[in-house]
Formats: C-alpha cells, sequence, structure tokens
C-alpha cells in the first residue's frame, strides 16, 4: 500500500471548487460523465459513472472533503482514505490532494488520474 499527496492550483475561489467537488450537477459538467453525489457524511458515491466509487466520511463546506475510496475487497480490510483540503492561494484555490492506503498495483494509474483526469478536467472547467 502506497499514500500519495500533492498541491494543485485551481483557478477558482474555494467556494467555487468546494461546490463543483460536492454538487452532482456541478459534478457531471466538469467530469462529462454520470456522477452520483449527496454532500453528507455517511453517504455513497460514483463519479465517472462508476469509475470512482466510495463513501463521504466528513464534508466541511469550502475547507475540506474527506471521503473512502473502493477498490475491490480493499475496503473494508485497509480503507483508502481521500482528504481534499482547499486553501485560498493567489491564483484561487490551493487544492491539497492526501490519499492514503492505494493498493499497489494502482498506485501509477491513479497518480496519473489524479493529475489528467481529475484535477485537469477541474482546472479545464474553470479555464475554458
Amino acid at each position: 500500500m502506497k499514500d500519495f499527496k500533492k498541491y494543485y492550483i485551481i483557478p477558482a475561489p474555494p467556494e467555487d471548487v468546494y461546490l463543483a467537488l460536492t454538487n452532482e450537477a456541478t459534478i457531471m459538467l466538469w467530469t462529462g460523465d454520470q456522477a452520483t453525489f449527496v454532500p453528507e457524511p455517511n453517504v455513497e458515491f460514483s463519479l465517472w459513472d462508476g469509475s470512482i466509487v466510495g463513501r463521504n466520511l466528513e464534508l466541511e463546506p469550502n475547507k475540506k472533503l474527506v471521503q473512502q475510496w473502493y477498490f475491490g475487497e480493499e475496503e473494508t480490510e485497509n480503507p483508502s482514505i481521500v482528504t481534499l483540503k482547499l486553501h485560498l492561494h493567489n491564483q484561487g484555490t490551493s487544492l491539497e490532494v492526501r490519499q492514503t492506503n492505494i493498493p499497489d498495483e494502482e498506485y501509477h494509474d491513479l497518480v496519473e488520474g489524479w493529475t489528467h483526469e481529475y484535477i485537469g478536467s477541474l482546472v479545464d472547467f474553470y479555464t475554458e
């Protein structure tokens, strides 16, 4: 199991980025795919038409989102926890991404996915 942590700059204020991460309709706009999301703790979600599934653990409006992401059977034994922290930045939002307990065989693809698909799509949403 591996951990990942990186900061990304999103050209929008934290309030807008939080909305993009937690509002089902807005999620579908920036991902371009189906999503099921209710911004409440202990509610399961699905992003990118089921490519990412998990459960919301903690939501702190405009500041933090903590989720458990599922990887097959791994979610019960060693949960992979994703923490997204939003920090005000002079260019918009510094989004701190931290994910723990990533299965070794998923690590490379997951890191690429964070940078190119997840964050890339979010940045494109605010710059296009």
